[in-house]
């Protein structure tokens, strides 16, 4: 609880009193850790509640789809009396309030849609989401370089997967600027694809895309906005939730600009589930979580981790955190009883409490608890109980839930898909393009081999015109045209006849003489 006379948060009572989180302190991060049923959740609401109520708008990751009561009010029982009197020594009358929630989902059935672009996910996270090695790693940075170059936008899962195919048809073009494809690389590629499309993690690429300045929103009191993402499907598919969170880290170390030492956080982020995140990670993408959560401190964003064992975080992450509590842990293995004393030990020493004892002797909503004082220091570990939630302990109605998803003013910016023009659509048309022109020619030469077998027909019909035309054309030459020209053709023959007698007689006559 938010006291603003005080102006710290109110988290655990113990019999010395209040145990405070300063607000100016609460950006440099913080543990919940604890064995199931120990109370994590408990403690993850009280911090959600408080920092909302301090205006902060609070990302909260509800993996058992029991924190969605946090939009209503708590009841009071005799139960709940008990502890305030008894385990919290307080005489006072608690007042319960819900706070202003907004509910989000990858896969757009429990609220609003969360999606990211192919382009804003980018090879290097995608990769890793795809379980490429590094080869295959390798071509999809090819992939998104071709695509880049030649102004192709990867939006929705449909892009990608039509990139992949254009990028393996024309391996042999790119081979000398980019480097080698192979045809095994690229099968490898297209089946991870269809692994993550049967598993519905293409539901979480195309547009709209989020936003998350959408997420750093206050209700009309001044209560910051809890964004809370409904996980319980989600989980289900561990690989794609630890993605997304890496993702939404990355998007807000480059978005978010640098702010200094502020008096409270811009925004505070609850990753539950958190080995998760680290689970299997590649070394570059290790290097990459920690280079976010030790500097994005400085750009006001605080993020808590939660988790079962400390150990599940790596070393080099755990030593940013500087506000912890810790729920009990049970040691009934000689590993178990090892990471019990580690997480002891990583508290600041109490002369007056044995740590490492408490740690196995913690009840349900108890803790042993460090947070950073006014300097930034942390306090000496302190064993104490975790004050009650003022919100519902509990899941909301489906009612309520549907009810504050269409009353948000997001709803008619993230309820529908957008599928605008990018890398398939025009990889689509280019290709029914070329096809036209490959089938072009081919009429073209079906053309030219019909006219080069009617030719010779056609020769063959004009020669034997040509010779029917000559011989009529002798015919023609041959027979009078008409009757003077008969008589002219007779008295010719008549009178040549007549001539050649004459000179034969005359002729014979001389050479008789002599």
């Amino acid at each position: 609880m938010y006291l603003p006379k005080l102006h710290k948060v109110w988290l655990c009572q113990n019999s010395q009193g209040g145990i405070y989180l300063t607000p100016k302190m609460a950006n440099r991060h913080g543990l919940i850790a604890g064995a199931t049923g120990t109370g994590k959740t408990v403690t993850l609401k009280v911090l959600a509640e408080s920092f909302s109520e301090m205006g902060v708008p609070v990302f909260l990751a509800d993996i058992k789809g029991d924190v969605s009561g946090m939009i209503l009010p708590g009841e009071d029982s005799e139960g709940f009396q008990k502890r305030i009197k008894n385990k919290l020594g307080l005489e006072m009358q608690w007042e319960f309030a819900g706070y202003p929630v907004r509910f989000w989902d990858v896969y757009g059935k429990m609220g609003l849609p969360v999606r990211t672009t192919i382009s804003d996910m980018g090879p290097e996270l995608l990769s890793r989401l795809l379980e490429l090695n590094d080869t295959q790693s390798g071509v999809m940075n090819i992939i998104f370089r071709v695509a880049d170059s030649q102004g192709l936008l990867l939006l929705d899962f449909k892009d990608l997967r039509s990139m992949v195919q254009y990028v393996g048809d024309h391996s042999a073009e790119i081979k000398m600027q980019y480097g080698n494809v192979s045809t095994q690389s690229i099968g490898a590629i297209q089946r991870a694809l269809l692994r993550l499309e049967d598993q519905g993690g293409n539901i979480f690429f195309g547009e709209p895309a989020l936003d998350i300045k959408d997420w750093f929103a206050a209700d009309t009191d001044g209560r910051g906005i809890i964004n809370l993402l409904h996980c319980t499907e989600l989980f289900q598919n561990p690989l794609l939730y630890s993605t997304f969170l890496l993702w939404m880290l990355s998007e807000l170390y480059e978005m978010m600009p640098e702010a200094g030492d502020l008096d409270k956080p811009k925004m505070v982020f609850f990753f539950d589930e958190a080995h998760l995140i680290f689970k299997d990670a590649p070394r570059s993408l290790l290097d990459k979580v920690e280079q976010i959560v030790r500097l994005i401190r400085s750009k006001g964003i605080g993020i808590y981790f939660i988790t079962q064992q400390p150990s599940d975080i790596p070393d080099s992450v755990l030593a940013q955190l500087g506000n912890k509590l810790q729920h009990a842990l049970r040691a009934y293995t000689p590993k178990e009883r090892k990471g019990l004393k580690a997480a002891a030990q990583a508290f600041r020493p109490n002369p007056e409490l044995n740590a490492e004892s408490a740690l196995g002797e913690l009840g349900t909503g108890e803790v042993l608890v460090s947070l950073l004082d006014e300097e930034g220091v942390p306090a000496m570990v302190q064993r104490a109980y975790v004050m009650p939630p003022r919100s519902y302990l509990g899941t909301c109605t489906e009612e309520i839930r549907r009810k504050a998803i269409n009353a948000t003013p997001l709803h008619t910016k993230y309820a529908e898909t957008i599928d605008r023009e990018s890398a398939y659509e025009i990889l689509q048309k280019r290709a029914e393009q070329a096809k036209e022109e490959a089938t072009a020619p081919k009429e073209n030469d079906s053309l030219r081999e019909e006219i080069h077998r009617s030719a010779p027909r056609s020769s063959a019909r004009s020669t034997a015109d040509r010779s029917t035309n000559t011989r009529s054309s002798t015919r023609s030459s041959r027979q009078p045209q008409s009757m003077v020209e008969k008589v002219a053709t007779s008295a010719l023959q008549t009178f040549g006849r007549t001539i050649a007698s004459s000179l034969a007689r005359g002729i014979l006559g001389s050479l008789l003489k002599k």
